[in-house]
């Protein structure tokens, strides 16, 4: 599921770099498409992607930076995420077979027929031939 979310930063402590490294921190976690800054003075971070640890971010954003308040998460709608056709069988009559499955919860018990002996006769030998 695709999130927004946006980090209030304080980047304003003396230090040069902090903006891009505010931005580094963000780009190398894992399901970040896309990073920018936003606000009057660039003070906040928007990020969008796939299942971001929107806690694990700010965290990370206050140990390396500075200050880092979470200000907002929300899930972001594209176009493409459109509701399923259903699926219609072909011209010439084919259908699919779905077979079922069990359940994880639900045990398959194997029950054999009647139960198997073996004898042993006395005397008898297999490597005897009769033809030979």
């Amino acid at each position: 599921m695709k999130r927004k979310v946006v980090i209030r930063v304080t980047l304003n402590n003396g230090k040069k770099n902090a903006r891009s490294k505010a931005m580094q921190i963000a780009v190398g976690l894992q399901g970040v498409e896309s990073v920018s800054l936003q606000g009057e003075d660039s003070s906040q971070i928007v990020v969008v992607g796939d299942d971001i640890d929107s806690v694990n971010l700010t965290s990370l954003l206050r140990k390396k930076v500075g200050f880092a308040e979470l200000t907002s998460v929300s899930p972001v709608s594209t176009e493409e995420e459109k509701p399923k056709q259903e699926t219609k069988p072909s011209e010439s009559g084919i259908q699919s077979i779905v077979w079922p499955t069990y359940q994880a919860g639900v045990p398959y018990y194997y029950q054999p027929g009647a139960p198997y002996y073996v004898y042993e006769v006395a005397g008898y030998n297999q490597n005897f031939c009769t033809i030979m």
